[in-house]
């Protein structure tokens, strides 16, 4: 990771894209390697009618070069609102993919094929269903997954027996994001503009850590931070700013990173650095920012910049390698390596 306070571009040569027929939205990267020691990396299409597509990409970092596996790719209800691989990094005979949308569905992965495991639907009503905005995968206890919902639910299921664990209105209003800290401990996001924290242990209440500054701006991204669970950030919808939280200081963020020249749609931790996070935004730039001890009084500027083709809607950051970091722009995703 550079330490550099100096502004950088990443350069051409140190990316790699991948051109899908579809404008594409969620991805996800897979935290072990196939027999063949590549990388898996799920990318979904973003259209507007029933009908979607997840393609599986085979990435070869020793190459830098991005390959699709026809034989892994599968139709998918409504664009996927997001995919996570499981979070075990032990080498198994097959990898599990999750996707959210109407529901929570689970996808067992394998050399040359992909079949559905599950569809995990907790609605009381055959007819309808209240769409999933996103969810999380428990890294502590795997078996659990949360999911967030406009209907202003969070959702803890047991994927390992197919029933939900508990249920809990979490919000006023639609829910948006949702992310877990500890085993038992998760943070939701929303549109009623609040951050708030959970407890499985204590389902009667939640602490609320941070407010909109301007009443009921929904709250669109959540990321804690893995490496330090003091920390988490946000984003408001149609800002430019990052927001850092330190939730042993509750309502004052510790920083705001306001160098995006247009709203920031999306925020990543570095796996393997407390101090590093990448946001990207509608100005088409990822930038890389390394938090200070100490804030300045002139804010805090990115010390590494990318430029995309055009706005950037999707960002992930490889655990597995914690070099890449993964943007999706128009019908493209593209490596970039830090």
């Amino acid at each position: 990771m550079e330490n550099s306070t100096q502004e950088s571009h990443l350069r051409p040569d140190n990316s790699v894209t991948y051109d899908s027929p579809y404008p594409m939205y969620a991805m996800a990267l897979s935290s072990t390697q196939t027999r063949n020691r590549h990388h898996r990396i799920a990318v979904g299409s973003f259209i507007e009618e029933f009908s979607n597509r997840v393609d599986l990409l085979s990435f070869d970092p020793e190459t830098l070069t991005l390959n699709s596996q026809p034989s892994l790719s599968f139709d998918h209800p409504y664009p996927p609102t997001k995919l996570m691989f499981h979070p075990s990094t032990l080498q198994k005979s097959s990898d599990v993919l999750a996707s959210s949308g109407d529901y929570l569905r689970l996808w067992e992965v394998r050399d040359n094929s992909i079949e559905p495991i599950s569809v995990l639907n907790n609605s009381k009503t055959s007819e309808f269903c209240a769409p999933l905005t996103s969810f999380d995968w428990n890294e502590i206890e795997p078996r659990r997954i949360g999911t967030s919902s406009i209907d202003t639910t969070c959702t803890i299921w047991d994927i390992d027996k197919g029933v939900v664990e508990t249920q809990l209105i979490a919000h006023d209003k639609e829910v948006y994001d949702i992310a877990w800290g500890e085993a038992r401990v998760f943070a939701s996001v929303s549109a009623d503009g609040s951050v708030r924290i959970f407890d499985l242990r204590d389902k009667e209440h939640s602490t609320i850590i941070y407010e909109s500054p301007q009443p009921d701006t929904p709250l669109l991204r959540l990321a804690w931070n893995k490496q330090d669970l003091r920390y988490m950030a946000t984003i408001l919808m149609d800002s430019n700013k990052v927001v850092i939280l330190d939730i042993r200081s509750p309502s004052i963020p510790v920083a705001e990173l306001e160098r995006h020249r247009a709203g920031v749609n999306a925020i990543a931790w570095a796996p393997q650095s407390y101090r590093h996070i990448c946001s990207a935004g509608d100005d088409s730039q990822a930038l890389i920012w390394e938090l200070p001890t100490v804030a300045g009084p002139n804010g805090i500027d990115p010390i590494s910049m990318f430029s995309a083709g055009s706005e950037i809607n999707q960002l992930q950051w490889s655990a597995a390698q914690p070099d890449w970091i993964a943007i999706a722009f128009s019908n493209k995703m593209q490596l970039l390596k830090v």
